[in-house]
């Protein structure tokens, strides 16, 4: 997996996250501790069709099952950013992957790796 965590001295995040080959297996605590978002890039440029990032405050995720906390959506064929500028909290760990399919259930890998990044505390 193709993951690196760069530590900032920057106000705006502690943290950038960014991997490169995002899919339906979950990433788990990628952090190691609890945090902010800030920022959120879903290139999904090598899909024909949208991706769906969920992302979860907690360390144990079953893809399908674990309801996500949060979702986004990559157009696609496109780069996608949010800018989150009141943050968005998690206080257990920062997990997350990525599917084909919107809402808890879905479990379907997109036919290409997508690539994520976020900014974090």
């Amino acid at each position: 997996m193709a993951i690196t965590v760069t530590n900032q001295a920057n106000p705006l995040g502690a943290k950038i996250v960014n991997d490169t080959t995002v899919g339906n297996t979950a990433v788990i605590n990628v952090t190691g501790a609890a945090g902010a978002i800030y920022y959120v890039e879903i290139d999904n440029t090598a899909n024909a069709a949208f991706s769906y990032l969920k992302v979860y405050d907690t360390g144990t995720v079953t893809v399908g099952t674990t309801d996500p906390d949060w979702i986004f959506r990559a157009d696609a064929s496109s780069n996608n950013k949010y800018v989150i500028p009141t943050d968005v909290n998690f206080a257990t760990a920062l997990s997350y992957c990525c599917v084909r399919e919107a809402g808890t259930g879905g479990t379907t890998a997109p036919a290409s790796a997508v690539a994520v990044r976020f900014v974090t505390s």
